[in-house]
């Protein structure tokens, strides 16, 4: 290692990077990407949500989000009085919807 002085009287030192030095940044820079795509798709960073989150999320009333808990096509856990969402459960009611959709326009036409 040689130690130099730099501009400004700072003295910086010659390091060599290695390949666990790159395996570490490429782990701690994917996991802020994830963070920022999580951040900017919509889609909540963290994993249980309230009513109130998930009725933005999804945009809905709610009558209709009650409706989604009486009918089971969405799982709830309640705490206390408050009703949490998996946000995989939502992911999955989203997809089985979408599903549905595919399957209709196949036999509709629509």
């Amino acid at each position: 290692m040689v130690a130099e002085v730099g501009k400004g009287g700072r003295q910086h030192v010659d390091r060599y990077i290695t390949v666990a030095d790159l395996e570490v940044f490429k782990s701690q820079l994917l996991f802020e990407f994830q963070k920022l795509l999580n951040t900017y798709s919509g889609i909540p960073s963290k994993k249980w949500l309230k009513s109130s989150e998930v009725m933005e999320l999804l945009g809905v009333s709610h009558c209709t989000l009650q409706n989604m808990r009486s009918s089971g096509k969405l799982p709830y856990t309640k705490i206390g009085g408050v009703i949490y969402y998996d946000i995989d459960d939502i992911q999955t009611m989203l997809a089985k919807y979408k599903t549905l959709i595919k399957e209709s326009k196949k036999t509709t036409g629509f």
